[in-house]
């Protein structure tokens, strides 16, 4: 039952929405947004906006970019035989941190699932193995959530992909079972992408 009415209990229900934010802590927000100065508050929606407008998946790896390709594919001085497949742009970020990996990435945009029906056709699965051959890719790092989903996304990758004669790795240990990589902080995640090894299908 709604305590509020109106604009105040909208953005409370609309807060409530996002993941990770719960009934008490939406109406604390909402309660601090209407403290700030109007122009703070302004600033929020419009960052939003700005988001829901500009900010796409690149059309060759799907990672979040701002126009056509991303960043990362833009940039020419980054190595081109090497890619490294993750399931979420925020994967990319986490890998970026390191400062260690200097090759391509491809975005998945999630990991099997079958539960929740997702397979290899909801993922960029056929995507990737179209890039292969025109960029002269020789290694591909499997950057898989070290979970359950991850774990059958990179077995099934490691079997479609042995066949075409490339070097296929995986992040090495160091990363907890069951965690996530955009929580994995930059020496343990750093270790994992150094010791990277082969993967036998």
């Amino acid at each position: 039952m709604a305590v509020y009415s109106g604009p105040l209990q909208s953005l409370i229900d609309e807060l409530g929405r996002l993941p990770g934010i719960g009934p008490k802590s939406a109406q604390r927000i909402t309660f601090h947004l209407l403290k700030v100065p109007k122009e703070d508050a302004l600033r929020l929606a419009e960052a939003v906006i700005a988001v829901k407008e500009r900010i796409t998946l690149c059309t060759r790896c799907f990672n979040v970019a701002e126009g056509g390709l991303c960043a990362i594919c833009l940039d020419d001085s980054r190595e081109s035989t090497s890619i490294c497949v993750v399931e979420d742009p925020r994967d990319v970020a986490a890998m970026e941190k390191t400062r260690l990996y200097r090759g391509r990435y491809h975005v998945l945009q999630g990991a099997l699932n079958p539960i929740e029906g997702i397979g290899p056709e909801q993922l960029r699965i056929g995507e990737l193995l179209g890039r292969l051959e025109p960029e002269g890719i020789e290694e591909v790092v499997l950057g898989m959530n070290p979970n359950l989903e991850g774990e059958a996304t990179a077995m099934h990758l490691a079997r479609a992909l042995k066949p075409l004669g490339l070097r296929v790795t995986r992040l090495a240990s160091g990363l907890p079972v069951g965690g996530d990589l955009e929580y994995a902080d930059e020496l343990t995640l750093g270790r994992a992408l150094v010791g990277r090894r082969e993967v036998d299908a």
